[in-house]
């Protein structure tokens, strides 16, 4: 099972990656990243998409309906969304939930140049990273 390190390479392997990170989106601090930022500071990148994921984590709106049914973790065990995807003119970035043994509150970023990068299989391959990641 990778570690933080191994997960980010992993995700700079994906067609058309030009940055990743690991990051906690109660705090907005980077835990890890890899390649670049949109912005030329992985800090202020991460403090951004931590803001954006908290709203989406946070607000009722994205919670599941009323009489459907919860994920197996049951409710509370994570935020209900699983994935955010926002699109640019020049990219995607996909932020992948990542669930842990502890008060979980981290999230996958991947940052993706939009001609070479492959959305589809970027959101699958953040799926089966975050399942895998190991926090130590």
């Amino acid at each position: 099972m990778p570690g933080i390190d191994e997960c980010l390479l992993e995700a700079m392997a994906l067609p058309g990656a030009r940055g990743a990170a690991l990051v906690d989106w109660s705090s907005g601090l980077a835990l890890g990243t890899a390649g670049d930022s949109p912005v030329g500071d992985h800090e202020t990148t991460a403090a951004e998409t931590a803001e954006l994921f908290r709203a989406a984590a946070e607000y009722e709106s994205f919670a599941p309906a009323a009489g459907m049914p919860q994920d197996a973790g049951g409710p509370g065990s994570g935020p209900p969304v699983e994935d955010l995807i926002v699109t640019t003119r020049t990219g995607y970035h996909v932020l992948r939930f990542v669930e842990t043994s502890f008060d979980s509150s981290v999230f996958l970023h991947l940052w993706l140049d939009r001609a070479d990068g492959n959305l589809a299989l970027a959101r699958l391959r953040l799926r089966a990273l975050a399942e895998g990641l190991v926090l130590r």
